[in-house]
């Protein structure tokens, strides 16, 4: 996965966040007025380790994220993966598929001085989580599955929205 370094990119994310960025790689799915919707974190965040691999930036989709948090969406979601194993296989694999994805970011020399983080961050998968039947976020799993991994709890909350996106621009605004 190689990271763009753009700027305005950058500064678009730090708008839609409120806050600076400081582990942006790229971005990973846009929006149709071409904001970003999901980015790419680089795997250490000033010089700490950062477990969230894909992060959803797009404030309409985290605001509507959030509306299915507070209705109860993620005990909705652990009965399922306490019930059904196929469901549990599949989230189990799309961890293991972040957990590969991020691990080669420590292959880069630019990553070297950090290989101490590595085996802490092949232990957690999306978002930091370690225990795989739990879900901690509603938003990392979306933005995984719009990042394009198959990601049975993102594709809930994918078919659970009304729309991926706003229709005012609000990013333009930012």
């Amino acid at each position: 996965m190689e990271c763009t370094g753009d700027k305005v990119l950058n500064k678009i994310v730090a708008k839609q966040l409120g806050r600076e960025i400081t582990n942006f790689c790229n971005v990973t799915r846009f929006c149709s007025y071409g904001f970003p919707q999901v980015v790419v974190s680089l795997p250490v965040k000033d010089g700490k380790p950062f477990p969230t691999l894909y992060y959803l930036t797009c404030p309409f989709l985290v605001k509507e994220v959030s509306r299915l948090e507070e209705k109860g969406m993620i005990k909705e979601i652990e009965r399922i993966i306490s019930k059904d194993e196929r469901f549990r296989e599949r989230l189990f694999l799309a961890h293991k598929k972040v957990i590969d994805l991020r691990d080669k970011f420590f292959l880069k020399k630019e990553f070297l001085d950090f290989k101490r983080w590595r085996e802490e961050l092949k232990k957690v998968g999306t978002g930091g989580i370690s225990n795989f039947s739990k879900v901690k976020c509603l938003h990392l799993h979306l933005a995984d599955f719009l990042s394009g991994i198959e990601n049975p709890v993102g594709e809930i909350i994918f078919k659970k929205l009304e729309r991926l996106e706003c229709e005012d621009k609000y990013c333009e605004g930012l």
